[in-house]
């Protein structure tokens, strides 16, 4: 065989060996909220292959808009070490009630053209880890009695919750749960923190079972970039 034929088998060698490569990676997410009163912060890191890739999305401000019904979201955006990042970002969105509708009106969209949505969704769950769930909350109404009825609230409010993630995925150890109600004032804080793990082929397996099932026309999107798809098929 001559010399390009040689060249072409070992570049399709290496295709096939980085997909697979992708495909059986794991991808580790640790989510970290808290919200007290008027402060919330929330933070996303994503990181695989041993820590060599990392990615840090930080959100440390959510507040109303003065402006009107809108909510002003501050994001910073880290590749690499958080103390030494190879690459920062940092930007700020503004989400009104439209586009706040658009979001839900996407999602039925979707599972309105994918058939059998649920059980597609829940089969890439149950492949999902969920380790290290901790979620604590101080709470207290400035009312002692309404206090300790809603404590009992929230506590059964967070343990349907932590039976429905379980329920869905493969939990990894023991969820960490807190309710400490304060008498004295009128108070609300919460933390939550969590690792995901999963592997990236399963995602892509996902995202092709959702065009395989997809059924009917083209959807009406309405939120970017999803619009830009509907808008080409009109188009067309």
């Amino acid at each position: 065989m001559s010399w390009w034929i040689w060249m072409l088998i070992i570049i399709a060698a290496l295709i096939i060996f980085l997909l697979f490569i992708v495909i059986i990676t794991k991808l580790t997410i640790t989510i970290s909220l808290y919200h007290g009163n008027d402060n919330d912060h929330f933070k996303v890191k994503l990181r695989a292959w041993f820590g060599l890739i990392k990615y840090t999305i930080d959100i440390p401000l959510v507040q109303l808009d003065d402006e009107g019904p809108n909510v002003v979201v501050e994001q910073e955006t880290k590749k690499g070490s958080e103390s030494n990042p190879s690459d920062k970002k940092a930007s700020k969105k503004k989400i009104t009630p439209h586009d706040f509708i658009a979001s839900l009106n996407d999602t039925k969209e979707i599972v309105l053209h994918v058939q059998s949505m649920h059980r597609i969704i829940r089969g890439f769950l149950n492949k999902v880890k969920l380790d290290q769930v901790h979620w604590k909350t101080l709470f207290g109404s400035g009312d002692a009695a309404s206090t300790g009825t809603l404590t009992g609230a929230i506590w059964g409010l967070k343990g349907s919750i932590i039976g429905i993630l379980s329920g869905y995925m493969r939990l990894q150890s023991m969820p960490v749960i807190e309710v400490t109600p304060t008498f004295q004032h009128a108070v609300i804080q919460t933390q939550f923190s969590c690792i995901i793990q999963f592997r990236i082929g399963n995602a892509i397996l996902v995202g092709f079972k959702i065009l395989r099932y997809w059924r009917g026309g083209m959807a009406k999107f309405k939120t970017k970039p999803l619009s830009t798809i509907s808008e080409e098929k009109h188009s067309v």
